[in-house]
């Protein structure tokens, strides 16, 4: 059984309203027909969350803002690409907590045009308040969050510095929190789920739900990720760091080795950020069939990959399967010119 005790004594700040649902995809399964074999396909709706838009990555700013009040201090300095669904929702998150924000956005991808460099998320972050540093090719975005840190200190303030993606192991905390989450609804609704698929860029939320999983007792394996970010071998040893780091936090002597990941890089193309036609193809097809929004560099990849997983019979026919719906739609406006053909 999970034990929600092991969260409680680590700061947190409620950003959520309460557990998002998990629904079945009932219009897609119809679309898809035979080719679906028999799989039912369920959706955890993470980007149905009130704030900033939704996304994952507010389970995540849960804690890192928890860590960041209880340290003391005033501003909160994130790192992320341009199109950082994370600085999005650290921008939002700092609205509604009080907090000042700056988002330090590196050039990630090699998208020059101007809907990329200033629509989708960079409009929100700046709606929502944030100071926006938008570095040039090859600036060190970490060194640059280090240093206004240090200039805020020099200035009587305290800042807090967020890595990419809020992967570490205070942020991968609200994916543990998520595992449980998952399996306390998994028996509400009378639905084993054999699978679980998500997308693994910065592996924080990978390594949450692969730590919250083991302390439920359950095979770690079950839960498969595809790399948007990295290749896998590189992303697999980055995910089992993160999640033994998360054991090390939390006190426990859990242990996960390489083998026992699940986590593949057939949907990672060009690399992080450049689309590919099974990611327009998988968001297109969701859109059509269900009226939701998949994501251009996570969900859109991770959900074509579920589709090849069930065509190639990856995930057996008949089993019921859960999609990690991620959020990050306000990126598919910077990506207008790649899905205009949908």
């Amino acid at each position: 059984m999970s034990d929600w005790n092991l969260l409680n004594r680590f700061p947190r700040v409620r950003l959520l309203n309460g557990p998002t649902p998990i629904q079945r995809l009932d219009r897609l399964e119809q679309v898809l027909g035979e080719r679906r074999r028999g799989v039912s396909i369920w959706t955890k709706r993470d980007d149905l969350m009130e704030l900033g838009g939704g996304g994952n990555k507010l389970r995540k700013l849960e804690f890192l803002i928890g860590q960041a009040l209880s340290e003391g201090c005033e501003t909160l300095v994130v790192t992320g690409g341009v199109q950082s669904n994370f600085a999005r929702l650290a921008a939002a998150a700092c609205a509604r907590t009080g907090l000042a924000c700056e988002v330090v956005l590196a050039q990630m991808v090699p998208r020059v045009a101007e809907i990329y460099q200033a629509n989708g998320n960079v409009l929100l972050d700046r709606l929502f308040g944030a100071r926006v540093h938008l570095l040039h090719t090859g600036d060190d975005a970490g060194a640059f969050a280090r240093g206004r840190a240090s200039d805020i200190a020099a200035a009587g303030g305290k800042a807090f510095v967020a890595t990419l993606g809020g992967s570490t192991p205070v942020g991968a905390l609200g994916y543990v929190d998520c595992a449980f989450e998952v399996e306390v609804q998994s028996t509400e609704i009378g639905i084993a789920f054999d699978q679980m698929i998500v997308p693994n860029g910065s592996g924080g939320m990978h390594a949450g739900l692969v730590a919250g999983a083991v302390l439920a007792g359950k095979d770690p394996s079950k839960i498969k990720a595809y790399t948007v970010l990295s290749p896998a071998e590189a992303c697999i040893a980055a995910t089992v760091e993160k999640v033994n780091a998360v054991f090390d936090l939390l006190g426990e002597k859990h242990r996960v080795r390489g083998e026992e990941l699940a986590i593949e890089g057939a949907q990672l193309g060009g690399g992080y950020g450049m689309p590919t036609s099974d990611m327009v193809e998988a968001i297109s097809l969701v859109g059509r069939s269900e009226g939701l929004l998949l994501d251009p560099v996570y969900g859109g990849k991770a959900f074509a990959g579920l589709l090849s997983d069930i065509e190639n019979e990856v995930i057996a026919p008949g089993s019921n399967v859960l999609f990690v719906m991620t959020g990050g739609s306000p990126g598919l406006y910077a990506y207008a010119d790649a899905l205009s053909s949908t």
